[in-house]
């Protein structure tokens, strides 16, 4: 029901002729693919591959401003900090070579009010220099930093390998304190394929070998064998449902740790082989997964087409319950109030090399980014 009669609203770019009175970066100048979109409060985020970062009002569909305060700032990515309300930014600077994270936190409101200053840095004491990163925690409300001069406080510490086993250090979240320091067998001369912890559950794959999932607390194990699951190329842990997604060869399933498949899904084949989450939402309530995906449509010469479809599919039937396609009939540019015509693209246009994807929710809007720095907004 609430994707039905969807249409293309509104047009974005991101691009500036007058960037060059800004910036000083070259490239910041340049036409530059989408690689990340972020809403709230009726504003949407725009980051570009280049590492420019553009802010957009659906209150008045105009630009509020770009969020790149110096000229030499690259923005690498965006988080939404729903516990006071702002907007946390990861920048580079050529500067320093581009060699250490800043993160810069600036309330909404501020930003709606184009007084970028009234932000400030985070994360001072740390020296976050490459390989140092840092990482948000939506769940908990944390965010994790390491620090490369001072070693990591992170969940679940990896330590490098000896032949036959892994140690590893799982830490509490609050205060950093150990809570169980372990070894894990592993089978001598195979590559580990990932570790990954969820919880009190750790996977552990290795490459030819069946994946282990072992409860830390009780240390139950658990394997599944190569042929039923194997290796993907990215995880999503789903909190509220205790389940998690996998993602391989542009499909997606859903399993639970008692390593059995819950979901495939009908029509969700992804259009990026790569698998960005940047081109996949999934609801707050993990109810449904919305994605950029291959379309059934071919070109008019039978090949296929490089036009994608937007499907918003049911996570635990797998049912493809809504899409956004360019051979729907009933799909439409919006009227234009004024007449004025703000959107340039045609709907298949619009819908060509997507490069990333947002759901608002509370708007009930999807948005579109592509590969020539526009953003789009389909809403009924």
């Amino acid at each position: 029901e609430r994707f039905r009669n969807m249409q293309l609203q509104e047009e974005f770019d991101t691009y500036d002729h007058d960037a060059h009175l800004f910036v000083k970066l070259q490239f910041l100048k340049k036409r530059s693919k989408i690689i990340e979109i972020v809403a709230a409060k009726d504003i949407i985020f725009a980051l570009a591959h280049s590492g420019l970062c553009a802010a957009f009002s659906r209150v008045t569909n105009k630009r509020l401003s770009f969020l790149n305060l110096s000229p030499d700032e690259v923005i690498r990515s965006l988080f939404y900090n729903k516990n006071n309300d702002s907007l946390i930014t990861v920048s580079v600077y050529a500067s320093d070579h581009f060699s250490t994270l800043k993160c810069r936190t600036t309330p909404i409101e501020y930003i709606r009010r184009d007084q970028l200053d009234a932000g400030f840095p985070l994360f001072e004491s740390e020296s976050l220099k490459w390989p140092g990163f840092v990482e948000f925690d939506d769940v908990n409300g944390k965010v994790l930093t390491y620090s490369a001069q001072d070693g990591p406080g992170i969940m679940l510490l990896i330590y490098d390998r000896t032949p036959s086993y892994v140690p590893l250090k799982i830490l509490s979240i609050e205060d950093g304190k150990p809570l169980k320091l372990f070894k894990h067998l592993l089978h001598r001369g195979k590559k580990i394929d990932f570790i990954e912890q969820f919880n009190e559950k750790l996977l552990v794959k290795q490459e030819d070998e069946n994946l282990q999932i072992l409860d830390v607390r009780s240390s139950e194990l658990i394997e599944i064998s190569i042929e039923k699951f194997m290796t993907p190329s990215a995880f999503i842990f789903l909190y509220e449902n205790n389940l998690f997604l996998t993602f391989r060869n542009r499909t997606v399933a859903v399993w639970n740790f008692r390593g059995e498949l819950v979901t495939s899904f009908e029509d969700h084949l992804l259009w990026h082989q790569d698998c960005s989450t940047n081109n996949i939402y999934i609801t707050t309530d993990q109810d449904l997964i919305i994605s950029y995906c291959k379309s059934d449509a071919a070109a008019d010469d039978g090949t296929a087409s490089s036009i994608g479809s937007i499907n918003m599919s049911d996570i635990m039937t797998g049912k493809c319950i809504a899409k956004i396609a360019a051979n729907d009939p009933a799909l439409s540019i919006a009227p234009r109030k004024n007449g004025s015509p703000s959107i340039w693209s045609s709907i298949p246009e619009a819908l060509e090399d997507v490069t990333a994807l947002f759901y608002d929710e509370d708007r009930n809007e999807i948005y579109t980014g592509n590969s020539q720095g526009l953003v789009h907004v389909w809403s009924s």
